[in-house]
């Protein structure tokens, strides 16, 4: 019987993991915004699988979404922005999984627990692009980093240095696109928390 449950929680992660990197190559831009600022939903499969499945399973949907898709459409931001999602893997799932296992495993736990998360991540991508990605990001491309904020300046002329672009770009992005991934996904875990008694780990 272990083993059979073993082998379905693998299914259902790699399903959900293809889901994710498919997903995150369906990403579009939002006005105002820099170019390599693109909203998808990959975060509702990793979502899913952290409620029903457990961290260890959405963690791996995580790394495994940003691999399909560097496998099959490659990087648009010189590995930046898949490097951030990387690091940004561990403050998704501890976190929330932390309040919903905390809070009983319910639906107003699931809620509670991802409405968290997005100041959470969201104060987190402030620091990552300020000290992180945007250097980072200002390296690949072979430009200081006052002319990046120059580009993005172009998008949105109200930004003219590092502390306009997290204020007026970093913030709202993340919160937009936190917001609508968790949204989905907790409507998505309404619907399918029927079957987390089948797939949801044993809590120690």
């Amino acid at each position: 019987m272990k083993t059979k449950w073993d082998t379905q929680k693998l299914i259902y992660t790699a399903m959900l993991a293809a889901a994710a990197g498919a997903l995150m190559s369906l990403e579009f831009p939002v006005p105002l915004m820099p170019p390599f600022y693109k909203v998808d939903f990959s975060d509702v499969p990793s979502i899913v699988a952290l409620f029903l499945l457990g961290p260890a399973s959405a963690a791996w949907v995580e790394i495994l979404k940003i691999l399909i898709k560097l496998v099959t459409v490659g990087t648009t931001t010189m590995y930046v922005g898949e490097f951030a999602n990387l690091i940004g893997v561990a403050l998704f799932v501890v976190p929330v999984w932390l309040i919903y296992s905390r809070l009983g495993q319910t639906r107003r736990a699931a809620w509670i627990s991802l409405a968290v998360s997005i100041p959470v991540r969201t104060l987190f991508a402030c620091f990552c692009n300020a000290f992180i990605t945007l250097p980072l990001y200002a390296r690949a491309m072979g430009l200081p980093l006052d002319s990046v904020i120059q580009i993005v300046a172009s998008v949105n002329p109200a930004i003219h240095d590092l502390n306009g672009f997290i204020i007026l770009a970093t913030i709202p992005f993340n919160i937009l696109k936190i917001g609508l991934n968790c949204v989905v996904a907790y409507f998505l875990y309404d619907r399918l928390r029927v079957f987390s008694r089948l797939t949801k780990p044993a809590v120690h």
